[in-house]
């Protein structure tokens, strides 16, 4: 039965590739949407905490303390719908997220049986916003406070772009809490400080100031290669809403201070030292990195126990283009054993060899 239903999960595998590819439209294709070229008139600033932004799910509150001050770190905890299968999912966003953005994902784990829970990092969505030095080992440790709460002792971590950064430091520091760890499309796939000046926080301050919609609207339009949906709309507005806000000069310091992290925190060191059952899946015209399926295969060939999956001719946010085949993806690996060795096929493929 064992090896009738691996037969089954692999030709499933192949048939998401062959579909991924054969429903894709070229861009500018008949029923593609274009996004405004100014914002909405009826458009109002995001609320620095987020109050007046949705979120899929109850949102609750963990106190965290740094330097001697108190914040506030916002999550959501969703219970199975479904059979329980006793395990739980961690999910970090990335530079241009907060956690409601993984309600989609949220629902397809917990319909599957896992217990999900997504994180606003310090400084996203409903936690707090201090203006302060970052680095990954913040949410690492926040998070892991967060389990601790809630009396858990393993979870599997699920990273998206930025927050595949914040897996792999929770992986590489938390190893006995991790049974699987996933890699979307993450960026900070390189060393970016060879070759690369500093930048002073004073000068990434007054270039985060000059945000305008069109600027966060070219970050989010090169996320989908295969074009516009109108539904993706929203996540440029909760974005661009900030700079209306009377609390932006704030936001603009906080949102520097995380860039920095991307030169400043690398976590290409790490790879090598994370022995925990991985997956590093995403979309192959991902146009945040370049030649994104060959980086992706060196972070796979770095890890200890790691398998990759690449979706052909998907960008950045597969979980938004294809959300089917994606979750199909991603459940089938976070059900497997943490304890059998991953996958190791795409060893012998061409996927992401120059």
């Amino acid at each position: 039965m064992e090896l009738a239903h691996l037969s089954l999960i692999k030709k499933f595998r192949a048939l998401t590739l062959i579909s991924t590819m054969a429903f894709i439209c070229p861009i500018g294709a008949a029923g593609q949407s274009t996004p405004p070229s100014d914002p909405p008139a009826d458009w109002g600033p995001t609320a620095i905490d987020y109050s007046n932004v949705p979120y899929p799910y109850p949102v609750e509150y963990l106190d965290v303390s740094l330097n001697g001050e108190d914040y506030r770190v916002a999550y959501m905890d969703v219970a199975p719908v479904g059979q329980p299968n006793g395990q739980t999912v961690v999910m970090f966003h990335g530079m241009n997220f907060f956690a409601a953005a993984f309600g989609v994902t949220m629902k397809a784990l917990t319909e599957a049986g896992f217990r999900a829970i997504a994180v606003d990092r310090l400084g996203y969505g409903r936690s707090s916003k201090p203006t302060i030095h970052y680095n990954l080992h913040m949410p690492a440790r926040h998070t892991k406070a967060l389990l601790d709460e809630l009396g858990i002792e393993q979870t599997a971590i699920v990273g998206h772009s930025m927050g595949g950064m914040v897996a792999t430091r929770f992986a590489s520091t938390y190893p006995e809490t991790t049974t699987h760890v996933v890699m979307v499309n993450q960026i900070g796939l390189t060393d970016s400080r060879h070759g690369r000046a500093w930048t002073d926080p004073e000068a990434a301050y007054q270039s985060a100031l000059r945000t305008s919609y069109r600027s966060v609207l070219s970050g989010h339009v090169r996320y989908y290669p295969r074009g516009w949906k109108p539904e993706y709309l929203k996540w440029v507005k909760y974005q661009y809403g900030l700079t209306l806000s009377g609390h932006w000069p704030q936001m603009a310091k906080v949102r520097a201070a995380q860039r920095q992290i991307l030169f400043e925190d690398p976590v290409v060191y790490e790879w090598q030292h994370i022995a925990t059952k991985a997956l590093v899946i995403g979309g192959a015209e991902d146009r945040l990195v370049s030649d994104y399926p060959a980086a992706a295969r060196h972070v796979a060939e770095e890890l200890q126990n790691a398998e990759l999956f690449i979706f052909p001719e998907i960008g950045h946010a597969p979980a938004f283009e294809i959300p089917d085949q994606f979750h199909a993806e991603l459940i089938r690996f976070l059900e497997s054993d943490p304890n059998e060795p991953a996958d190791q096929e795409w060893r012998e493929s061409n996927v992401g060899r120059r």
